[in-house]
């Protein structure tokens, strides 16, 4: 724990931090709420991305664990604890669901460690997402994931981090090829305008992070090639299963989505 925590530099912007950040958390430090302000001042209405992805998260597992056998999860890149994690989600609603979170943050790991001495079907891996044997193949992995039995497979904001020359398709193949038949596959990403607003954020995470993907519908789709795609197929992140939230959104009810809403999309698939 100590050293895990020796290692975090509070000098460098981080993206879970950053995230944290924008959904009102208290893990993080000046240089992670100076690029939030970035976008809070310069990028007014871009905060509405990180809880509308947040809300379809947990619209997510309860949409799994209600509707499906599936009752493990793997979730890339988790990022810092919110009041609603996917293991909280889950286990409301069946207590003996077990879930692996990855992360390579300093200070995902440490949280991450503290919430093993409370859970005992939850691990947490830090391996990079872009090593997906590594996280396959990892002893706490391997002790809590069943993988002849379906799994849910989560890429809630976490794709869009990984650029085009870094195989982002690959990963998602390399999980479909490693689950069976059943197994649910959950993103959530940053989805392009053609628009200013996707053209300052995107220059914004660059700039800072060295990643930061924007990509179309169609870039999406292709992400999840040879899975099925359920309903209402890849769509903006607030509108993904509106109803389970009770949310009227452009059935006659409350309002329009703002053009920040419409830039984080969601969509479930299935492996056949």
């Amino acid at each position: 724990m100590t050293g895990e925590s020796s290692s975090i530099d509070s000098t460098r912007p981080s993206i879970a931090r950053v995230y944290d950040y924008l959904l009102g958390g208290k893990d993080n430090y000046a240089v992670d709420r100076e690029i939030g302000d970035v976008f809070k001042r310069d990028l007014p209405g871009s905060v509405a991305i990180a809880f509308a992805n947040r809300a379809a998260l947990t619209r997510a597992v309860g949409e799994i664990v209600t509707t499906t056998e599936v009752r493990q999860f793997i979730d890339l890149g988790s990022g810092l604890p919110t009041a609603d994690n996917v293991h909280q989600v889950a286990q409301r609603r069946v207590p003996d669901t077990r879930v692996v979170y990855v992360d390579t943050d300093p200070q995902v790991l440490v949280h991450g460690r503290a919430l093993l001495e409370e859970n005992d079907r939850t691990r947490v891996v830090p391996v990079d997402v872009r090593d997906p044997e590594g996280i396959r193949n990892h002893p706490d992995t391997l002790e809590l994931i069943d993988f002849d039995r379906p799994v849910a497979v989560m890429f809630s904001a976490i794709l869009h981090h990984v650029n085009d020359d870094e195989d982002p398709a690959g990963i998602v193949r390399y999980w479909r090829e490693q689950v069976p038949s059943g197994s649910c596959f959950f993103v959530s990403h940053f989805r392009s305008g053609n628009n200013p607003e996707t053209a300052e954020a995107e220059k914004v995470l660059q700039g800072t992070f060295g990643r930061g993907r924007w990509r179309t519908d169609a870039e999406i789709e292709a992400l999840l090639d040879g899975l099925e795609i359920l309903e209402p197929g890849i769509v903006p992140a607030p509108l993904w299963r509106a109803e389970r939230a009770g949310t009227p959104w452009n059935d006659g009810g409350e309002r329009a989505l703002t053009v920040w809403e419409h830039l984080i999309a969601a969509v479930m698939a299935r492996k056949p």
